[in-house]
């Protein structure tokens, strides 16, 4: 609860931050933690509004909304939780913009892991994303494609559930764990710490991403603007940096 409420804190002093008279608004945008490095670019690049941006799981960022936070832009590792907020009434339209894939994590050297299959084995540690987040979902989904007898070897030998894919790349990282599933933009963005093991086709989940305008937002305009620019021109340019897919078809 500490960690929503500091989010949650942020997010109102970026929205009361803007100020008016004719200055450059300050457009504030919620996002999932796989998008920061991607995101971060690109409100570097934005010209039509000062960027601040959060960053924290995709279920959190929601719950916030629900609570009455009104981030000018959310973007989520899902779509979900995008069109779940849109049948709330809470946001515009969501647009998918993005793809991503997940992958095992391993630290770059001495890794104990070369394959999904040595998870299963004994002693092994492994992180995952919590049940709730995008990451912990897919997750899951792939562990559902596996034999039970699979399945349940794998999840006995978890020892952290994470409350977003950051905290899965910082166990990895700090050798806390043996390996974790992520988003290959996670280890692209992890300055070699890390290194990615492939899943096989047949287990790989659809991994989209979602984004819309918060109703409410004060700066609605720069918001859509924000939203168009993942979809072409900057924003576009910074994802395929990072190692994002375009959306799915």
């Amino acid at each position: 609860m500490r960690r929503l409420a500091s989010v949650c804190l942020a997010l109102v002093l970026a929205a009361c931050g803007s100020s008016g008279g004719g200055s450059t608004p300050t457009l504030t945008v919620s996002a999932a933690t796989s998008l920061k490095s991607a995101m971060t670019a690109y409100g570097d690049d934005f010209g039509d509004a000062k960027v601040r941006a959060s960053f924290a799981g995709s279920d959190e960022l929601a719950a916030q909304i629900r609570q009455g936070v009104k981030p000018d832009v959310f973007a989520s590792a899902n779509t979900t939780l995008p069109e779940q907020l849109y049948k709330e009434g809470l946001v515009e339209k969501p647009t998918v913009f993005a793809a991503n894939r997940l992958v095992l994590a391993v630290p770059a050297s001495g890794a104990k892991v070369g394959a999904i299959g040595d998870l299963e084995q004994p002693g092994v540690t492994i992180a995952m994303g919590s049940p709730s987040v995008p990451v912990g979902s897919y997750t899951r989904k792939v562990l559902a494609k596996l034999p039970t007898r699979r399945s349940d070897a794998i999840l006995a030998n978890v020892r952290s559930n994470e409350p977003d894919v950051g905290g899965v790349v910082g166990k990895i990282s700090q050798g806390a764990v043996d390996a974790g599933f992520v988003y290959v933009t996670d280890v692209k963005a992890a300055s070699g710490k890390l290194r990615a093991i492939a899943l096989p086709d047949d287990l790989q989940p659809q991994v989209s991403y979602g984004v819309a305008v918060v109703k409410g937002a004060k700066h609605p305009e720069q918001a859509k603007a924000f939203v168009d620019g993942l979809m072409s021109g900057d924003g576009r340019r910074r994802l395929e940096a990072a190692g994002f897919l375009p959306p799915p078809r």
